[in-house]
């Protein structure tokens, strides 16, 4: 077992590996975590937020795992091969050196969805090392039964509505449900698993060493072809380009959505009920990634997603809540029933575990800002958006100043009812500016004139009803007095002067109240209630958003040190999930867009303010 992995607690909690010690790795249709003890233990096949094969991080017991991994004590050590999504976790035993190297291949069409392989080898570098694995799929979130049989030298697992086939480089041995093996491996020698979806389609095939080899090569290639067209060359390339990877990890090739998150269920408190399914396109958290992604030069996925917008994102839908909802399925679907899975006992006992989001009918209205402002740095960093595409910027702005007037849940999802949100009011704001400079700079057809009158209007709503004398700080909600990290966006969308001194104060107050050593807590529940029981950590987005909101306002020194303390808080590959705990261990679903494209923006704007 790994010594970072090896935490004992009477209470049965050290059965499962706390989530920071996983690595993520994918294929652009779905991806796998893989612990630091070689186990894969959340795995969704053919794709994000399809049910479950390997889902052990919600119930060791039920939820199904594939483990590889030294037969003997051994300490172990995981980071990915350079520049790429290609995963090792290294053993150390007393006979010698093995290592397990994790990757879904990536080589051929990543718009293909039909072929879905993972594919572990194992190399024995020094000594020897005995290895043992067992593969125990539990599918559709464990609740589905099924059958397994050795089949022409493979293990066919069977069920209602899947089938997988394993291959190895080792005779299997299969009792029915499980396979497993157990072999030794000399200096220089190694081993292959290869685990692959099957159907009536695609049919089950080998995976000898050489093609492992290959394919090997070409997914590692693919990785490093698409860093190159990164133009980052800051102070933290390392840590931008590990953001980058796992941004990139988190699209899914053929719509171009990106999701929120590869996980579903995993607490934002141990033993809590903050527990929600990410594995959707928010459109707000998709364009923030546009944005990010832009900053650094990737252009195909910007444009990718703006093909998901326009074919999925209509404002002639008419949805209850507005001219779109919230957030989609990966294939554009708009209906996506929350339910809860009773049978799973959730992450270190922290139940409910839950698949779909209610959150998709609530009314959000900063979805709107967040889009169309990555609509206009699309347009003007990458190219031009068509005719087709302002008549629906058009549609959007217009329902906008008609109804952004209104209380809503927020960008917090909040289930405690709705209120008139500072940050919605920005983000509406927001909107509406950068269509008017879209317009502007293209000479497009717009009502200027009353666009530019409902913006000024939200402009002084914002200043006269969100502005708390008391606390000499802008607030969450009008005529309040609580706190919300949530307005530090209100310098980064250049809706105020990073220097004005009513934001130099907003900021002072926030730093007193909501930040804990650089690290940064959304609102605080108990003057806020959100509807939920618990406690929550700080959020890692709005720890990044306070680094860029210091590098504004030129702290540069409490921004830098912000920063540098923020880099250490991530896992051992550099992977953040949703939040940070008060003992410093991530917490929520993991990894998660959010933070990681924050990072990418603190990063860039920091380094460029550093000189």
């Amino acid at each position: 077992m790994s010594e970072a992995s090896a935490h004992q607690d009477p209470s049965g909690s050290a059965r499962y590996l706390p989530i920071c010690e996983h690595g993520l790795i994918g294929d652009l249709r779905s991806v796998a975590l893989v612990g630091t003890n070689g186990t894969i233990d959340w795995y969704c096949c053919p794709s994000f937020d399809a049910p479950s094969v390997f889902a052990s991080i919600l119930d060791v017991d039920r939820g199904g795992s594939f483990e590889l991994a030294a037969a003997v004590p051994a300490h172990t050590k995981q980071f990915y091969f350079p520049d790429t999504n290609v995963l090792v976790t290294r053993f150390f035993t007393e006979d010698g050196v093995g290592e397990v190297q994790d990757f879904m291949p990536v080589d051929g069409d990543a718009t293909e969805v039909d072929r879905h392989r993972l594919i572990r080898r194992v190399v024995c570098v020094r000594g020897s090392i005995p290895f043992q694995a067992r593969v125990a799929p539990r599918f559709d979130y464990g609740s589905q039964p099924h059958t397994a049989r050795l089949h022409d030298d493979m293990v066919v697992f069977e069920s209602a509505n899947m089938s997988l086939a394993l291959t190895a480089t080792e005779p299997l041995e299969c009792d029915g449900l499980d396979a497993s093996v157990s072999f030794k491996l000399q200096e220089g020698e190694s081993a292959v698993f290869a685990l692959d979806q099957v159907n009536g389609d695609i049919s089950p095939r080998c995976c000898p060493r050489a093609e492992a080899e290959e394919s090997f090569n070409a997914t590692v290639a693919f990785w490093r072809h698409w860093l190159t067209a990164s133009q980052y060359r800051g102070r933290w390339r390392e840590m931008v380009h590990r953001s980058a990877l796992t941004l990139k990890l988190l699209t899914y090739a053929p719509t171009g959505a990106i999701v929120a998150a590869a996980t579903t269920s995993l607490p934002e408190q141990l033993g809590g009920e903050r527990n929600w399914d990410y594995r959707y396109v928010w459109v707000r958290d998709a364009a923030f990634c546009v944005y990010a992604l832009l900053r650094l030069g990737f252009t195909s996925e910007a444009e990718s997603f703006m093909a998901f917008a326009a074919k999925y994102i209509s404002p002639g839908d008419g949805h209850p809540t507005g001219p779109v909802q919230i957030m989609y399925g990966i294939d554009g679907r708009t209906d996506l029933p929350e339910r809860e899975l009773p049978h799973l006992e959730g992450h270190q006992g922290s139940a409910p575990v839950r698949i779909g989001n209610a959150a998709a009918d609530q009314l959000q209205l900063d979805i709107y800002g967040a889009l169309i402002d990555s609509v206009y740095l699309y347009d003007k960093w990458a190219q031009p958006i068509s005719s087709d595409q302002w008549d629906d910027i058009c549609a959007l702005v217009d329902w906008v100043c008609e109804h952004w007037d209104q209380p809503d849940e927020g960008v917090w999802e909040t289930r405690g009812g709705r209120k008139n949100f500072l940050y919605s009011r920005l983000m509406c704001w927001v909107a509406i500016e950068r269509a008017i400079r879209l317009a502007t700079r293209r000479g497009l057809p717009a009502d200027i004139v009353h666009w530019r009158g409902v913006r000024d209007t939200i402009y002084r709503r914002i200043m006269k009803r969100c502005w708390s004398p008391t606390r000499q700080a802008f607030v969450q909600h009008e005529d309040g007095d609580v706190l919300d990290a949530a307005v530090l966006m209100m310098p980064l969308t250049k809706f105020i002067s990073p220097t004005d001194p009513k934001w130099l104060s907003t900021l002072d107050a926030l730093t007193e109240d909501l930040v804990s050593d650089s690290l940064v807590y959304r609102y605080d529940p108990n003057a806020s209630p959100d509807g939920l029981r618990g406690e929550e950590g700080t959020f890692s987005i709005c720890s990044f958003w306070y680094v860029e909101a210091l590098t504004r306002a030129g702290r540069l020194d409490e921004a830098r040190l912000a920063f540098e303390k923020m880099l250490t808080y991530a896992n051992h590959l550099g992977l953040y999930a949703e939040e940070i705990s008060h003992t410093g261990e991530q917490q929520g679903n993991f990894p998660q867009a959010f933070t990681h494209l924050a990072l990418i923006s603190a990063a860039f704007n920091l380094d460029r303010a550093l000189g």
